[in-house]
């Protein structure tokens, strides 16, 4: 598992992707359009894609019209292709089951091109794929993709709907091109790729480019689904809401919460990865996507449906096997719901006052002094006496995960919040440059005012 991400940049790479689109496929969240037909033949789809939920069959678009055209990953994760016109499939051996970092693809169709296996190809990164399975089709073959119909983005026709985040998604209507049209290789870190600059590519009469710069539900301009292209191809907003419009993206990745993280705990994870339905079954921890070794750092969560003892705070290992819950282990510190306490090698400290449902509880990471902190509703518990803890070089892995969960055998749900939230904040409060939370990332602990970070690649490259 990774302890920070796989694929993308943990540095300011010139060019910023301010948003990205969040679904729930538990939500039936999907954007769609109706349109008209382009060039069958020739034409290149990208977008930089961050998964939620894995191991199920998830379709990111369906071009469905007299045929249909689907672009997904299947049960196994493996990114595919189907067009129904002659029932051809293409697909690929990657494997797309990392859930903490981003990944950039583009697809690219000239079946006018002399070779077979150039008639369609998946770069990754900037990197031609490795294919599997090769649909043989005849050379200028009628792709039943931008064949006009109905357009969807974030599931098919009959449901299978996709599960995390979409940025910088572009089509273009009748030109075969490379990834270097969309990103390229950091001149710093060759092996990072990055996204660049799109808006003077020419994107032809069905072509589209969705920032997902606006929060509105109207198919226009103004919409979540706007087209920015300046061919005004804007999309139909279905169960999305401006809460879905995140500022996690390839250019800044916000941790979340790591479903692969969940040996014994049985949750279940939604809104892309940032709430977690504990198992009532078992005691449970999950642990988040980004691991900390120094620096101050802020996260906060709104515990949605109260149990018997609701836990948060901090661990230095994945959830490993049966009765490891929060604060069982030597260097996992658990703030327990049901009493305030802080359970730390299976042993309880008094600390705080008790939180109940609706609470938003404040975690603050200070591994610069080894300290840590937390608060109720804006309140900084033990008068701002931080709980010391282990050097994160002394722990398990020299790093800390943030974690959720349940010390009983209750089911609780949590909601996270690193800076791009999946509820509605009404304060809006920021580290001063990256975030949206309820609550100030500043406190006085210990007789200092200190200011803890987002939890975010940008911030790791300045402070971590």
């Amino acid at each position: 598992m990774p302890l920070i991400l796989g694929t993308n940049s943990i540095k300011d790479t010139g060019y910023d992707v301010a948003n990205s689109l969040r679904f729930d496929d538990g939500s039936s969240d999907f954007l769609q359009q109706s349109t008209t037909a382009g060039t069958q033949t020739t034409w290149t789809f990208s977008f930089w894609i961050k998964r939620g939920n894995i191991g199920s069959t998830q379709h990111i678009v369906e071009n469905d019209l007299a045929n249909y055209h689907r672009i997904r990953f299947t049960s196994g994760d493996v990114f595919e292709v189907f067009d129904s016109n002659g029932n051809h499939t293409w697909n690929w051996n990657n494997l797309f089951r990392d859930v903490s970092a981003w990944s950039h693809i583009v697809l690219r169709a000239d079946s006018t091109d002399g070779t077979n296996g150039n008639r369609l190809r998946l770069y990754i990164n900037g990197t031609l794929a490795s294919a599997n399975t090769v649909a043989s089709i005849s050379q200028n073959y009628t792709f039943s993709f931008n064949q006009g119909g109905t357009f969807y983005l974030g599931k098919r026709a009959g449901g299978e709907f996709f599960d995390g985040y979409i940025a910088e998604m572009v089509f273009i209507d009748g030109t075969s091109l490379d990834p270097t049209s969309f990103g390229e290789f950091d001149s710093d870190s060759p092996n990072i790729w990055k996204p660049i600059d799109v808006s003077g590519l020419t994107f032809g009469n069905e072509g589209f480019y969705l920032q997902f710069k606006e929060s509105g539900t109207s198919q226009n301009s103004s919409g979540l689904g706007a087209d920015t292209s300046g061919n005004g191809n804007h999309f139909a907003v279905n169960n999305l809401t401006a809460v879905a419009q995140s500022t996690d993206t390839c250019t800044n990745n916000f941790a979340t919460m790591n479903p692969l993280d969940n040996y014994y705990a049985s949750s279940t994870f939604a809104e892309g990865n940032l709430k977690i339905t504990t198992n009532a079954s078992n005691q449970t921890f999950n642990t988040g996507t980004i691991g900390l070794s120094t620096g101050k750092w802020y996260f906060e969560a709104k515990l949605v449906q109260a149990g018997g003892e609701e836990s948060i705070g901090i661990t230095d290992i994945v959830s490993t096997g049966t009765g490891i819950y929060g604060g069982k282990t030597a260097n996992s510190y658990s703030f327990k719901g049901n009493n305030g306490d802080i359970r730390n090698n299976d042993s309880n400290s008094s600390y705080g006052s008790a939180y109940a449902q609706d609470s938003i509880v404040s975690v603050f990471i200070d591994l610069d002094n080894n300290k840590l902190y937390f608060a109720i509703d804006g309140t900084l518990q033990n008068s701002g006496t931080g709980h010391s803890i282990t050097a994160p070089a002394s722990t398990t892995n020299g790093v800390y995960f943030p974690m959720v969960g349940d010390v009983d055998t209750d089911s609780v749900i949590w909601e996270c919040n690193f800076g791009s939230p999946s509820f509605a904040i009404s304060s809006g409060n920021t580290d001063g440059e990256y975030g949206n939370f309820e609550y100030s990332t500043t406190i006085t602990g210990d007789g200092a005012s200190k200011t803890f970070k987002a939890i975010n690649t940008k911030n790791l490259a300045e402070f971590g």
